[in-house]
């Protein structure tokens, strides 16, 4: 072998653990995904059942609550007939965790019921080991003309603001956008701007959820429990996630009307 060949060889050995890391260090963190709920894909969701997350809650979990129909997701509220409190509600979640991004979702509920709360949301807290982190859209079903957004961090409620929907979310679909940045959080519906925060911010991965649950509770903020009399939904057509620094994935995206 020649000196060429030889010094060839040794940059070519030094260069190949350099190149074997590069596709690595590009698929660090989670892929992005749109979700159409054709079917609920197990290695995505995980659905709680059979317990409650507290005393606040007037409902269980359930695992029956949660089904895909035509394409559509459907976090389903039942009342339990007998009155002895064993009301079914839903909630399903992400296996991964995502860190900054933009999340968005098509949303309506098929009713207005006072004491119910119908969310799109990310969390991460000590169940899974971690601080308390969040960022909400909690639709308050007794007035479906409106959808909370606020943060928590660290346990604390922060950031939060109270948004006009028309029409409201029980005659249409509405798209619910946040864009989680380092440095801010952007929150969208249909696309328009409507809240932004730039101070105390979350900064810990977390998990996409979607749940319908009730209180009896927490009256003050969702108002005096009315049991529903017949089953109600919380309705999903899609639900997505871009990584940071990715382009518009779809058209529907909030992306895409930024950058146009």
């Amino acid at each position: 072998m020649s000196p060429r060949q030889t010094l060839l060889r040794r940059c070519l050995a030094a260069s190949l653990p350099l190149l074997l890391a590069l596709p690595a260090a590009a698929q660090d963190g989670p892929a992005s995904f749109r979700e159409d709920f054709d079917r609920i894909d197990g290695k995505r969701w995980f659905i709680s059942d059979g317990w409650t997350n507290g005393p606040h809650q007037n409902c269980d979990w359930s695992q029956k609550a949660v089904r895909a129909e035509d394409g559509i997701l459907k976090l389903m509220y039942f009342t339990d007939p007998s009155g002895q409190g064993k009301n079914r509600c839903s909630e399903i979640q992400t296996q991964e965790r995502y860190l900054h991004g933009t999340f968005e979702a098509r949303v309506r509920t098929d009713h207005r019921a006072s004491g119910l709360n119908a969310a799109f949301f990310s969390y991460i807290g000590p169940v899974h080991g971690e601080p308390h982190d969040e960022i909400d859209f909690e639709i308050l079903t007794r007035n479906t003309s409106s959808v909370d957004v606020n943060t928590y961090v660290s346990g604390e409620p922060k950031n939060g603001a109270k948004v006009a929907l028309d029409p409201p979310t029980d005659e249409d679909w509405h798209t619910f956008s946040f864009i989680w940045e380092p440095e801010r959080i952007r929150w969208f519906v249909d696309g328009k701007l409507v809240h932004e925060a730039t101070e105390t911010l979350p900064v810990t991965a977390q998990k996409i959820f979607f749940s319908h649950w009730s209180t009896d509770v927490l009256t003050e903020w969702m108002g005096a429990f009315r049991a529903p009399q017949k089953p109600v939904a919380l309705e999903v057509d899609w639900v997505a996630w871009t990584a940071p620094g990715e382009a518009c994935q779809f058209p529907e995206s909030v992306l895409c009307q930024l950058e146009n």
